[in-house]
C-alpha cells in the first residue's frame, strides 16, 4: 500500500521537445559531448513539466530512448538490426516497425542502459521527489525478434531475454531505485488467447530480484504505436490470473474502454494498489479537472483512496507536448479536488 492516497503518476515516456526530435534526425551533425548535453537537457525539460504539473511520482520521460521497448535492442548482442522499415507509406501501424533476425546467443554484457537513465534522473530531479524507472519485460521485448533454430518460438526468445531483464532490475535496485515499472503490454494484448498463468510465471521470475526491495509496478495496456492500439481490449481475460503477479501497483488501460471495466479495480485493490488509466493518450480532448474528479469518485466506489493511483492510459511519447502538459496538470488538479472533498492533503 502506498503512502499517498489518490497518488498521481505517469507510466514512463513523455513527449520529446521539438528540438530533440529534429536533432535525433541529424545526429551526424553533433559530437558525442553535444549528444550527451542534449540528452541531459531533454531530461531536465521532462522533469520540469512533470514537477510543474504537481505529480507525486515522475520519470525521466524516457528522453534518451527512441522507443520504450525497441531502443533496448541496441544493447543486446546476437541481433541483426533491420536497417529499414518494411512499410514506409500509408497509415501508421505496428507492421511499419519490422522485425529483427537473431544471429547468435542473446546477451547484454554491458546491461540495458536503464541504470544510467535512472542515475541521470536521480541527479537532476528535485531533492525528495519520488522517482520511477521503467523497463520493458522480456515477453514484450521478444515481440520484434524472429525465431530461428536456436530460439524456435517466441517463448524461447522470452526465456533467453528474461535473465537479461532480471539482471537490469537487480542493478536498478542496487543503484538505489525505489520504484520500477515493468512494462508488459504484450501480456495484456495476448491474455485473451494464451494461458495467463504462463504470463504470471514469466513476470514473477523477471521481477524476483526486486521483490521486497523496491516498489514494483506493472503496466498493462493494448498498444499505443502512433496513438493506435493493437490488442483486443478485453481486460477481463487477464483476471483473476494476473492478481498473482508480484507487484505493488498494477496499472490497467481504462480510458479507451470508456471505463466500462472499472469494477476490476475492486479485485486488484485487494491484492495491490490499483493504478487507473484516467487520461486518454490517444485523444486530443483535454480532460478537465472535473472530468478527472468524476472518474476518481467512481473509482472510490470500488477501492479505498490509499489503494488508488492515477496515470495516463499509457506513456505520453505519442502525444504532443502541449497536450501532455495540460492533461497532466488537469489530472493532478482533478485528484486534488477529490482529496479536498475527503479531507486529504493536496499534491503539488
Amino acid at each position: 500500500m502506498q503512502d499517498t492516497p489518490l497518488r498521481t503518476s505517469v507510466i514512463g515516456s513523455y513527449p520529446f521537445p521539438g528540438w530533440l526530435e529534429f536533432a535525433s534526425q541529424h545526429l551526424t551533425q553533433f559530437g558525442t559531448d553535444d549528444i550527451k548535453e542534449m540528452q541531459e537537457d531533454a531530461v531536465i525539460a521532462a522533469i520540469h513539466d512533470q514537477v510543474d504539473a504537481g505529480l507525486d511520482v515522475i520519470t525521466d520521460g524516457e528522453q534518451t530512448r527512441f522507443d520504450f521497448n525497441l531502443s533496448f535492442y541496441g544493447y543486446i548482442e546476437g541481433i541483426d538490426l533491420e536497417s529499414a522499415s518494411p512499410r514506409l507509406f500509408g497509415p501508421p501501424a505496428h507492421d511499419q516497425r519490422g522485425k529483427h533476425a537473431i544471429s547468435d546467443d542473446l546477451s547484454a554484457p554491458n546491461g540495458l542502459g536503464a541504470v544510467e537513465e535512472f542515475e541521470r534522473l536521480q541527479r537532476l530531479a528535485p531533492v525528495g521527489q519520488k522517482l520511477k524507472a521503467s523497463i520493458p519485460g522480456p515477453f514484450t521485448m521478444s515481440g520484434r525478434l524472429l525465431p530461428n533454430d536456436q530460439y524456435p518460438h517466441r517463448m524461447a526468445i522470452t526465456e533467453a531475454l528474461l535473465p537479461i531483464v532480471q539482471k537490469e532490475i537487480e542493478a536498478l535496485v542496487e543503484a538505489g531505485c525505489e520504484e520500477i515499472c515493468v512494462d508488459e503490454p504484450s501480456m495484456s494484448c495476448y491474455a485473451y488467447k494464451a494461458d495467463p498463468a504462463l504470463f504470471v510465471d514469466l513476470f514473477n521470475r523477471t521481477v524476483e530480484p526486486a521483490v521486497g526491495k523496491a516498489r514494483i509496478c506493472s503496466h498493462l495496456c493494448f498498444g499505443n504505436y502512433k496513438a493506435r492500439g493493437v490488442g483486443k481490449r478485453t481486460p477481463r481475460a487477464m483476471f483473476p490470473a494476473f492478481l498473482d503477479m508480484h507487484v505493488d501497483e498494477m496499472h490497467i488501460e481504462t480510458c479507451t474502454t470508456n471505463f466500462v471495466f472499472l469494477d476490476l479495480i475492486e479485485a486488484i485493490s485487494k491484492k495491490m494498489d490499483a493504478a487507473v488509466g484516467i487520461i486518454d493518450v490517444k485523444s486530443y480532448y483535454i480532460e478537465t479537472p472535473d472530468d478527472v474528479a468524476a472518474i476518481i469518485r467512481r473509482c472510490l466506489e470500488f477501492a479505498p483512496a490509499e489503494r488508488l493511483v492515477f496515470a495516463p492510459d499509457c506513456g505520453l511519447s505519442q502525444t504532443a507536448r502541449w497536450a501532455a502538459k495540460e492533461k497532466l496538470k488537469n489530472m493532478v488538479t482533478g485528484a486534488n479536488i477529490v482529496r479536498k472533498e475527503l479531507g486529504l492533503p493536496n499534491a503539488g
